[in-house]
């Protein structure tokens, strides 16, 4: 695959870009690695493209977990109450849902 486009949330490029190039160039070369034909295995029920073949998300994102776990990349996941408050957010970041 190769990178057609860029949407930096929250500056987050620049950020990589700026002070940790080399995660941007793992991110480029795993794109890189990933073989988009291999993935186009979703059959399309469209009355218009009926039976055509598209980019199965599913599978492109399978392979793209793939290639950053053998980077030793891992997932990690925050979640927290959206609110208008800094503070409250950062407050409420370490306790549960009940809390």
């Amino acid at each position: 695959m190769r990178i057609a486009e860029t949407y930096s949330h929250l500056n987050g490029l620049e950020f990589l870009l700026v002070h940790k190039p080399s995660l941007w160039e793992e991110i480029q070369a795993v794109i890189a690695a990933v073989d988009a034909s291999k993935c186009r295995t979703k059959v399309s029920k469209e009355k218009t493209m009926k039976d055509r073949l598209l980019f199965s998300p599913i599978d492109m994102n399978s392979e793209f977990t793939r290639l950053l776990r053998r980077k030793s990349w891992e997932e990690s996941r925050v979640s927290y109450w959206v609110t208008k408050s800094e503070k409250l957010i950062r407050k409420t970041l370490t306790m549960s849902a009940n809390e």
